[in-house]
């Protein structure tokens, strides 16, 4: 029953959106307190999960957005965007520029959130349809693949890592079993499925994207432009290799008191392991590279500090309506979770023996259907599959993968990436499912694949 009510929700929020033209953040708060009644939740206490899914959604990306914007916005107003999109089609050509948004999209979202990736290469894709005239879809269909591929595949990703924790998988095999799909998944999702909406002819929404024209003396150097692009990149790298290194959530104080007999260089090293982890967050990572920004595509390009200010009020301003949105999306897959849908899930899971790496698969796929979050269905859903990877002998560094693909599968209005692409390129909600959600489907089904395939070997 809990299932039917989520089905019930999702066709309520089509009629308040298509109908009766409702704005996305209206419908999703009006869908939160129906569906909320349907599973006998009391008013007060949908009210409380609202709360909390807004809060929780918001203190956890709201930094991440804003930032991004801001540094998408200096970025875009510099000319930086300009001078990377020109070497890009200049060293590579317009015939295989969807190629280089994958291996770009790809090198920039292996360490980094989804979010905070794409938020980075947007203002590069807006550039690069504005300047090579070619659809926007034809070239963010490949970037969202591949940044959703690194996302469900492959640690340092949050929830693969978790996932190889709680599964006792060795994360090197994982990161190369999760290698295995991940060209066929961005040819098939990136390139493949762009070829289908090439007629869709959306620019990007004015308030995020002007098309400036710029002069070849007005733009900035490829060194200062690529380093401020890639500062995020290269402190959250550094923080994934650390985990990779020494764990998670290893204690730095007892790793160098092992392994350090000096106690101030052992206090140093901690001291600087703590801080390089401290940057790497990305919601740091983000603002020192705003920071970087500000400085050499700000100051070193003759701007006033007046000047850039009002520039980034303009920027956090333009992203007011996606941030409501947004947290709507996160009030809604609260009540989802705490009307108890997932606990159904996992009771009727428990009872079922299939083929675990398939079961694992669907267990997260029906998670993320009903909640949402891919990380939040990848991590439930290896709750669910522990004693079945202990008891079975299927290796768990492919549970790892089949679990993380199940969890892309189903992305509609709850999931913070669904409206993301809706709104930063400036499609329907028709065109988002079409798209988005199929583009999601498509990398799941490729990594279940892969996961069965290699299972016949390993």
């Amino acid at each position: 029953m809990p299932l039917l009510f989520v089905g019930v929700g999702i066709l309520i929020l089509l009629v308040l959106m298509l109908k009766f033209r409702f704005d996305a953040f209206f419908a999703l708060l009006i869908t939160s307190f129906i569906v909320g009644l349907l599973n006998s939740m009391g008013m007060l206490e949908i009210l409380a999960s609202v709360l909390k899914g807004i809060g929780d959604t918001m203190g956890s990306i709201i930094l991440i957005l804003v930032f991004g914007a801001m540094l998408g916005k200096l970025i875009e107003d510099s000319g930086a965007a300009h001078t990377l999109t020109n070497k890009l089609t200049e060293r590579f050509g317009i015939k295989n520029i969807q190629y280089t948004i994958l291996i770009v999209g790809f090198l920039v979202g292996l360490p980094m959130m989804y979010n905070a990736s794409f938020l980075v290469l947007i203002p590069l894709i807006y550039t690069l349809s504005n300047t090579t005239k070619l659809p926007l879809m034809y070239l963010g269909i490949p970037l969202s693949a591949t940044l959703s591929i690194a996302h469900g595949y492959l640690p340092p990703h949050p929830a693969p890592t978790y996932v190889s924790f709680v599964y006792e998988a060795d994360i090197n095999q994982v990161l190369l079993y999760g290698l295995v799909p991940v060209i066929p998944a961005c040819l098939i999702a990136g390139i493949l499925l762009s070829k289908f909406f090439t007629k869709i002819r959306v620019k990007p929404p004015e308030e995020l994207y002007s098309g400036k024209q710029f002069t070849r003396e007005e733009l900035p150097g490829l060194g200062r432009s690529v380093l401020v692009t890639l500062t995020p990149v290269i402190l959250m790298l550094t923080g994934a290799a650390i985990d990779l290194i020494f764990g998670p959530d290893i204690d730095y104080g007892d790793l160098v008191a092992g392994s350090v007999n000096n106690p101030t260089i052992a206090a140093v090293l901690v001291n600087v392991l703590e801080v390089l982890k401290f940057l790497s967050d990305p919601n740091i990572a983000l603002l020192m590279s705003v920071f970087a920004g500000l400085y050499f595509l700000g100051i070193r390009q003759g701007r006033k500090m007046d000047d850039l200010m009002k520039s980034m009020g303009k920027a956090a301003a333009s992203i007011a309506m996606i941030v409501l949105i947004i947290a709507a999306g996160g009030a809604f897959k609260q009540v989802l979770t705490d009307s108890g849908v997932a606990e159904y899930i996992k009771e009727i899971a428990s009872g079922i023996e299939f083929n675990p790496l398939i079961l694992a698969w669907s267990v997260a796929a029906v998670i993320r259907l009903a909640i949402g979050s891919a990380t939040v269905a990848t991590m439930t859903a290896a709750g669910i599959m522990l004693p079945i990877v202990a008891a079975s002998d299927v290796s768990p560094e492919l549970m790892v993968l089949a679990t993380g693909s199940g969890s892309l599968m189903f992305s509609h209005f709850n999931d913070i990436g669904f409206w993301m692409f809706k709104e930063y390129y400036n499609v329907s909600i028709k065109q988002t499912f079409a798209i988005w959600t199929v583009m999601e489907c498509l990398v799941a089904i490729v990594g279940l694949a892969a996961a069965l395939l290699l299972s016949l070997f390993i």
